[in-house]
């Protein structure tokens, strides 16, 4: 056997890093997020949308236990009696209050039993030799997987009533945005998604081909005002802008603006994290489900792109003709690029972060919101379910709408030019805006 060389073991080290740094870091956030409240806020249920958040950090641990412990190091389980009680697909949110949750501080004690003895593993794992462990994916899984629920759990603080718990300085002011108001994405092939990012994940791959045509494209996304200026001219009084399904879903539940707002005279007020103010006009406009970013598109004379189209608006470099990892390039992340990580707690003004826009010249595609597509969910050809089919393939089909980019919650780890996230057209509790697009021979 051939003893492996100073790159491969420097390869090795390096990737090793990189798994314990993401692992702590969504630990910590998972501690931030839960540590900020009380015990009844813990096992509260502030919303039948979302779960109480001890069941979050106990699912939290629990998935660590199964893939981690059990799957890559083969180890017995520390406590199968709760594995059920944490099976996201055996017990629907609505009724985990209901069920014989583990207390807060036993979660706690839980999670941290699981960590200590993951880290144990990730210290003797040789990166190779199954799929689980190639380049470390399993760490790697985990951490966005953490990250996702730390994401969900955001949102439920959001949807919590009572005084603020999270604090975080507000992105840095930039001047107004001036330039173009939409780019020219040029027709032609790119290459969509990716076998080689060895953290994507299954709905991510292959990489394939595919031809788009030439369409324009908004430079950043739909602001807070301009969204005004939709409801003032009467967009969710005005069957002409919806979708049969989205003008029932209207009717029937009264909306008239995104979640969280509500007029104050001639103004519009908005609650976040706690804190009442007033709506920011700059600021992409968030807490929108699909119909609504639909309507809107509708509106204004334009549609929402297709997932394709937002994809090479992302990430096709016309001077190469390949498909970068992120707008900006292949670089990791850094705060210069996007609002990530829960850094800031809002998105940024419209047109920010120009190191961070594609080579097209568009801009925000990663990071403040998550952006609607006009797409469903579906798989990429050649697609194999991987390491289990409830990640990704019991969602295909037209009942899900895909968003792309990430919002402010979300961590670099989970968040990248291929990553896809998906959800019902109905839904706005999430961290929602969108951009829209035009086709090209329009003009």
């Amino acid at each position: 056997m051939t003893a492996p060389d100073a790159t491969e073991i420097h390869d090795t080290e390096a990737l090793r890093e990189r798994a314990l740094a993401t692992l702590v870091t969504a630990r910590d956030r998972t501690t931030l997020l839960t540590d900020c409240v009380d015990g009844p806020d813990l096992t509260a249920q502030h919303s039948p949308l979302m779960s109480p958040l001890v069941w979050d950090l106990a699912h939290i641990g629990s998935q660590e236990e199964q893939w981690l412990l059990r799957a890559v190091a083969g180890q017995e389980a520390i406590r199968p009696e709760i594995d059920s009680l944490y099976d996201a697909f055996e017990h629907p949110r609505a009724e985990r209050p209901r069920l014989p949750l583990l207390p807060p501080e036993e979660a706690r004690r839980y999670a941290a039993e699981v960590r200590g003895r993951a880290l144990d593993v990730l210290e003797r794992t040789a990166f190779g030799g199954s799929r689980l462990t190639e380049a470390g994916f399993a760490f790697g899984m985990i951490a966005q997987h953490e990250q996702q629920h730390d994401e969900t759990m955001l949102i439920t603080h959001q949807l919590r009533r009572g005084p603020r718990a999270l604090t975080a300085p507000d992105p840095d002011p930039v001047p107004l945005f001036t330039g173009p108001a939409e780019v020219l994405v040029p027709g032609g092939p790119f290459t969509m998604g990716t076998s080689t990012e060895p953290w994507a994940l299954d709905n991510e791959r292959p990489a394939h081909r595919r031809e788009v045509a030439p369409f324009f494209i908004d430079t950043a996304p739909v602001t807070n005002a301009a969204y005004q200026a939709f409801i003032a001219d009467g967009g969710y009084t005005d069957r002409r802008w919806w979708t049969a399904e989205g003008w029932d879903h209207v009717r029937r539940n009264g909306l008239g603006a995104p979640l969280f707002w509500r007029r104050d005279g001639e103004r519009w007020l908005r609650r976040r994290f706690g804190v009442t103010e007033a709506v920011p006009p700059h600021e992409p406009v968030l807490h929108v489900c699909w119909y609504e970013a639909d309507a809107y598109a509708r509106w204004a004379g334009r549609r929402l792109p297709t997932e394709a189209e937002w994809e090479k608006a992302a990430r096709y470099d016309p001077a190469t003709g390949g498909s970068t990892r992120y707008p900006w390039g292949d670089a990791e992340p850094g705060p210069e690029h996007a609002n990530l990580g829960q850094r800031h707690l809002r998105p940024a003004p419209a047109g920010s972060y120009p190191a961070g826009e594609s080579p097209l010249g568009v801009r925000q595609l990663i990071g403040d919101v998550w952006e609607w597509t006009a797409s469903d969910f579906l798989p990429y050809p050649g697609f194999r379910a991987f390491p289990y089919k409830e990640y990704s393939e019991v969602f295909f089909g037209p009942g899900h709408k895909v968003l792309r980019g990430g919002s402010f919650a979300v961590d670099a780890v989970a968040c990248r030019g291929t990553f896809r996230n998906w959800d019902l057209p109905i839904r706005r509790q999430i961290f929602s805006g969108f951009r829209t697009a035009r086709s090209a021979e329009a003009v």
